[in-house]
């Protein structure tokens, strides 16, 4: 039986820890076949962003074209996308190309150490471009706050939030409550008119980036496997937090914790 094989659209981050790298660790984790165009190159380091180079649009949606010439995609999920070029390139490429793919979109807007990823023409692109052709979207609380244009700080506000997304975008809603206080971190999908809770312990003293793409790269893991989009955020959900249970962990030169994910959490087992 031939591997399902699903593409990353995102950023490539030089520490391994996040976008195109987290991607494609976690397609191989879940028993996909990884493909990746890349967006821009980013210089980090978990905590520190120092640098991004965006690439020609031109070439990104050639990335993008080559691939689907080629292969039989099964699912998509993007990540950083840079800028309003880009991302009128990679939305215009899969109305052209892979219109019927299901589509993860992880709206990278703000970097978990805080930086502002995106500037603001390029969020309203994303947003009247991208986001309507999603078949989820997984925004954090944040990027949930900054979309709606609001405060979201507790579970009933997520409820509301993630109907409002849902409505204002017509695609599923996936928002990740990560963000707030408590011993558990509570995700809330909306999805055909349909609010389902996931939970899972919520992992202190991890001091890591890339939970957010892998979380929707696992996502998409699932739906290219053939996985209903529930079943496909159930077992996406338990697989980000066994990464985060079982990170990596070294001393940087300067003495602080440096943590990484581990994409092969228990062995390998899914």
């Amino acid at each position: 039986m031939a591997i399902p094989v699903a593409l990353t659209i995102a950023g490539s981050d030089t520490s391994s820890g996040a976008g195109i790298q987290a991607d494609l660790k976690t397609f191989g984790a879940l028993g996909v076949y990884g493909l990746n165009a890349v967006s821009c190159v980013v210089a980090e380091v978990p905590g520190k962003v120092t640098r991004i180079v965006p690439l020609e649009p031109e070439f990104v949606r050639e990335q993008i074209e080559v691939l689907a010439r080629s292969f039989s995609i099964a699912a998509i999920k993007t990540g950083l996308l840079c800028s309003a070029g880009i991302i009128a390139a990679v939305a215009q490429a899969i109305v052209d190309l892979a219109e019927n793919v299901p589509l993860v979109i992880d709206p990278v807007f703000v970097a978990t150490s805080g930086e502002e990823l995106l500037a603001a023409d390029a969020v309203e692109t994303c947003e009247t471009r991208l986001l309507p052709l999603a078949t989820v979207i997984t925004p954090n609380l944040d990027e949930a706050a900054r979309l709606l244009s609001t405060k979201i700080s507790g579970r009933n506000e997520m409820a509301d939030a993630a109907r409002r997304l849902a409505q204002k975008y017509g695609t599923s809603v996936l928002l990740k409550g990560g963000h707030l206080s408590g011993a558990e971190a509570v995700d809330l999908l909306f999805s055909n008119g349909q609010l389902t809770e996931f939970t899972a312990p919520f992992v202190r003293d991890v001091a890591t980036h890339g939970t957010g793409c892998t979380y929707s790269a696992a996502i998409a893991a699932g739906l290219a496997s053939g996985l209903s989009l529930p079943d496909a955020v159930g077992r996406a959900k338990k697989f980000v937090t066994a990464t985060i249970e079982s990170r990596f962990r070294w001393k940087s030169k300067s003495g602080e914790n440096l943590d990484a994910l581990n994409h092969r959490p228990n062995g390998g087992e899914a």
